[in-house]
């Protein structure tokens, strides 16, 4: 709740921007909007790719998908994507699938996610190389303390697990579960296609949803860099605990966009119509769809 209180203090702080922000979009074109539309909608396809991918026995198709439609319902309810992580989680065990196969196939979906997104990133960076600021996203003197932590992480997770015996037995046999898994998804190449193939598909489609906005609005920024923008606005997020990242995402967006060259107005604008369409409109059908699963005892 901390992180939707520190937003919700800084949104009221620049409520005149929010303001002239929500006033932009009067003026979106309608067909980029549309074609945005268009790209939310595969990312539910991307998904269900990226999960058939990481299990080796074939899950039923239209319940899949319905499944991670409902997960983005979910995933507003609990932090850093637990929620999702909890119905497909719940789904594959009603299919049938032990629970150490399940926990081992959605590691490796985060994994791939999170290797899809990261690779795009780089392969974006590269092919825009002026595009990402670090200096004008990162407040000065940011960079020894977020250098210094990532290395503290690994070393701390290695002293816990060496004095706690159980904890690092449970930590080893999920590992020796999850390697196995791997290697028999990637002995099938139609199950390593869809799993990669999906993990670079979902953020490229969420990456095309940002830039067919920001053409709808008409800002001022290059595609290239509003696509290198959102993928390390969406990074940088991944560690902020919000539901959702609700108000995370947003302002790491606006700052993202900003230190591109948008507008401040404009760019709130942008941000304000690229969550309505991938987080706000989806989110009562898809919280309906989920109590219908639940009902169904599809998940």
């Amino acid at each position: 709740m901390l992180p939707l209180l520190l937003v919700t203090v800084v949104a009221v702080r620049h409520r005149s921007v929010l303001a002239e922000g929500f006033g932009h979009l009067t003026t979106a074109r309608w067909p980029w909007l549309l074609a945005a539309a268009c790209a939310t909608c595969l990312t539910w396809v991307a998904a269900a790719c990226t999960r058939q991918g990481a299990v080796v026995r074939r899950l039923p198709r239209r319940r899949l998908l319905a499944t991670q439609f409902a997960a983005g319902a979910a995933n507003h309810l609990l932090p850093t994507g637990l929620g999702a992580s909890a119905v497909n989680l719940r789904f594959m065990t009603v299919c049938g699938l032990p629970l150490a196969r399940t926990s081992a196939a959605l590691a490796l979906y985060l994994l791939a996610e999170s290797v899809g997104r990261v690779a795009l990133l780089g392969a974006l960076v590269l092919a825009f190389p002026g595009a990402l600021r670090l200096g004008t996203l990162l407040p000065e003197g940011a960079v020894g303390p977020l250098l210094v932590a990532a290395g503290a992480v690994p070393v701390v997770a290695a002293g816990v697990l060496a004095l706690a015996p159980r904890l690092r037995g449970a930590v080893e046999s999920f590992l020796r579960t999850a390697l196995g898994e791997a290697r028999s998804v990637h002995a099938r190449p139609a199950r390593a296609l869809a799993l990669w193939g999906g993990a670079l598909a979902f953020p490229a489609l969420q990456t095309a949803v940002l830039v067919m906005v920001g053409k709808s609005l008409a800002l001022d920024v290059p595609a290239g860099h509003m696509a290198v923008a959102y993928l390390a606005a969406t990074v940088a997020v991944a560690l902020v605990p919000t539901p959702g990242g609700i108000g995370s995402v947003e302002a790491a967006l606006v700052v993202a966009l900003v230190a591109a060259g948008g507008p401040a107005a404009v760019a709130t604008a942008v941000v304000l119509a690229f969550r309505l369409l991938t987080v706000w409109l989806p989110l009562l059908p898809g919280a309906l769809t989920l109590a219908a699963l639940v009902r169904l005892r599809v998940i």
